[in-house]
């Protein structure tokens, strides 16, 4: 009995680490970098995720082999009109998180090197201005993926 009590205790904790996506180094905590699937001829993506610190930084740079250019984005109302359009850096601070989730700030991938595939994961260089570089794996999504709540609530 106590050995089946055990092997459900393990198991249940391989489900929740496995379902747990994150990173943490230093003060940066980065929660379940995720991208969508994308079509077979699709050219461009976006990765999402949500950039924690315990001291105030600055992400300044991502990169990616998947692409052929990769670059910060953000998504802004403009006169009734939503426009996308890069961007040099975006803070991190103890009080405001970075979020980057679909409509908002996001990493966009540029010339896709081939499609990207629900279920597997590609790495992404987060550079910092006081962190350093992260990389981190991006788990792709299936295309339909709606985050919950908050994007990152339960990762």
């Amino acid at each position: 009995m106590l050995k089946a009590a055990f092997a459900g205790a393990a198991l249940l904790c391989a489900t929740t680490l496995s379902y747990a996506h994150g990173f943490t180094v230093g003060d940066l905590t980065i929660q379940h970098p995720w991208a969508r699937a994308t079509a077979p001829a699709a050219k461009n993506a976006g990765a999402f995720m949500l950039i924690k610190t315990t001291k105030d930084d600055q992400l300044v740079k991502v990169d990616s082999d998947i692409a052929e250019k990769t670059e910060l984005h953000e998504m802004k109302m403009a006169d009734g009109v939503m426009k996308m359009s890069p961007i040099a850096s975006l803070p991190v601070t103890v009080a405001a998180p970075a979020k980057l989730a679909p409509g908002g700030y996001h990493v966009m991938l540029l010339g896709l090197k081939r499609p990207l595939v629900a279920g597997e994961k590609f790495p992404l260089k987060l550079t910092f201005a006081k962190g350093g570089v992260v990389e981190v794996q991006v788990k792709v999504e299936d295309m339909t993926y709606q985050p919950q709540g908050d994007a990152h609530s339960g990762h």
